[in-house]
């Protein structure tokens, strides 16, 4: 998993890379909203307020779309179908750790 660093990064996203693989996730903060427009492949998705806790929950949001959530202060790009997995819930609080 990574985290964006700079304006930058989080302008680009996943745009022009390679699909996510499970196990891959790209943090964007801040970032209350995304778009799939340019992507040639779908996205899970998870709205986080400041303190990292699940605000909304988006799986497989296909290309060519948008989603975003009021009151998200970051998002978690995962790969299609990771949400099943994970059993996150609204309200369930994630951690970051560097490393």
């Amino acid at each position: 998993m990574w985290k964006t660093a700079n304006a930058w990064e989080r302008l680009r996203g996943l745009l022009g890379r390679p699909p996510l693989i499970a196990g891959q996730a790209l943090l964007i903060d801040p970032c209350p909203s995304v778009h799939t427009l340019g992507m040639a492949y779908p996205l899970d998705l998870v709205f986080l307020d400041p303190h990292y806790r699940v605000l909304k929950l988006v799986s497989r949001l296909s290309p060519l779309r948008w989603s975003g959530c009021p009151g998200a202060r970051a998002t978690l790009e995962l790969s299609p179908g990771a949400l099943e997995t994970l059993a996150l819930s609204k309200g369930d609080t994630l951690q970051w750790r560097e490393g």
